[in-house]
């Protein structure tokens, strides 16, 4: 396949990818919308025309979120859903009431580096359950919706950090191993991506785009157990540059019929067939495998 490369880069913005595209008439799902990159992400694509709902677990930030939103772009369209993404059976409540096509479905939220090892309520990891796991059941809960659409597009939040490790398949929930943080948040998001490649696969026919990005490195609530951020501050973004992939795959008409791909910088990011280092850039070729990303829907499938 030949990379897809676009006119933005890496200080781009949001209003950047976003100039001229008109989505009146699209509906857009964000996750985790109520703040950070989720909260610019369901901003952007309400002033670019789209109504949009919002999915958080705490109904207060959630509330607040859409009264700011609709207030700041000027468009009342814009609406929430209670959800909790380390709760598989909230999850299938929220997706059990949705009765609308759904044109867009960014899944944004995340959790990263837990310090100790934590166990949702059906028992699965907190990262793997959070970052992939619950957008997994999320997602499969909306297909109907996404498929009535024709022309949807799903963009499935990643990280460079799925540069330091595939999933481990036999031990996804860290039964068997000695918990380390990093190395289960770099399993989730690798995880994420071969969703994506996955879904894309299997979708494609039914009108359902999927890619994976990376945002970039941006201080949000996410690094709260990392100290702060640590990435050097020559690849660090603001919330606008860092929401920019992310509304590229969710809505750009550059990426009109694209699939099963992973985007850093607001392009193709280059495939790694080895590590680049802490703080690398690109896409590891495992996670673009379909070898694994079969297995882990198989066993996704299972697990839920």
């Amino acid at each position: 396949m030949t990379r897809i490369t676009t006119p933005f880069g890496f200080t781009s913005s949001t209003s950047d990818v976003l100039a001229g595209v008109d989505l009146t008439g699209k509906h857009a799902f964000v996750t985790g919308g109520n703040a950070g990159l989720g909260y610019e992400t369901a901003r952007a694509l309400a002033a670019a025309g789209a109504s949009v709902t919002i999915g958080g677990r705490n109904p207060d930030a959630v509330r607040d979120a859409v009264a700011t939103i609709a207030a700041a772009t000027g468009n009342p369209a814009i609406d929430h859903l209670i959800l909790d993404l380390a709760d598989l059976e909230s999850v299938t409540a929220a997706t059990s009431v949705w009765s609308r096509p759904l044109d867009i479905l960014v899944n944004n939220a995340g959790v990263m580096a837990v310090p100790d090892l934590t166990r949702t309520r059906q028992g699965h990891e907190m990262q793997f359950a959070v970052n992939f796991l619950g957008h997994f059941v999320l997602t499969l809960g909306l297909h109907d919706a996404l498929a009535a659409t024709g022309n949807a597009r799903v963009a499935s939040l990643s990280s460079n950090a799925h540069l330091y490790s595939p999933p481990v398949f036999g031990d996804l929930d860290y039964r068997f191993r000695p918990y380390e943080p990093r190395a289960a948040y770099a399993e989730a998001k690798s995880a994420t991506v071969l969703f994506a490649v996955e879904a894309d696969r299997r979708w494609a026919g039914e009108g359902i785009r999927v890619n994976a990005c990376n945002p970039g490195a941006i201080a949000t609530g996410l690094q709260k157990h990392t100290g702060g951020l640590q990435t050097p501050v020559e690849r660090r973004k603001n919330v606008e540059q860092g929401a920019a992939t992310s509304v590229l795959l969710a809505a750009s008409p550059l990426l009109e019929g694209v699939g099963g791909r992973y985007f850093e910088d607001v392009n193709e990011a280059e495939v790694r067939k080895e590590s680049p280092g802490m703080f690398g850039t690109g896409v590891a070729d495992y996670v673009l495998d379909r070898r694994y990303s079969e297995l882990l829907w198989d066993l996704a499938t299972e697990l839920v």
